[in-house]
């Protein structure tokens, strides 16, 4: 298996959010298209949705790519307090780690601070100030 990409619903901040997601990882999003840029007369989109997000991107390490969109109107909202899961980083270093715990849980809810667990793995959970449930761990036997 080349890569499992995970895909993360937002109620019209996915652009915000990965803003946000790009300033602690770096890079650059893959083509940001927007549900306007998809309108025609078979897809009709209201004023409210056409600058929400229909697909954005952001690689992350190798083969990985973090996706999104925007739910648009039509498609009700998603709700910010379900389990929607948690996206697992593995980082190659625990200075890594770190500092990708510390910039994703900004102003986030921290469920598990970073240490050392007992499964032999440096590893701390928290939902983003998203929503977002994330999971960074280090594994040094990998």
């Amino acid at each position: 298996m080349r890569a499992i990409n995970p895909w993360i619903n937002f109620n019209g901040n996915a652009e915000e959010a990965f803003n946000f997601y790009r300033s602690v990882f770096g890079g650059e999003f893959t083509k940001i298209i927007r549900f306007k840029d998809l309108a025609n007369e078979q897809f009709q989109v209201s004023d409210e949705d056409a600058h929400k997000i229909m697909r954005i991107g952001l690689p992350i390490g190798k083969n990985n790519v973090l996706l999104a969109n925007d739910v648009p109107s039509f498609m009700g909202t998603v709700s910010e307090n379900e389990n929607r899961s948690k996206i697992v980083v593995n980082a190659e270093s625990r200075e890594e780690a770190e500092l990708l715990f510390k910039g994703l849980s900004a102003d986030g809810e921290i469920e598990g601070p970073i240490d050392d667990s007992p499964w032999g793995t440096y590893a701390g959970m928290f939902r983003d100030k998203y929503g977002i449930e994330w999971i960074i761990e280090f594994d040094p036997n990998i």
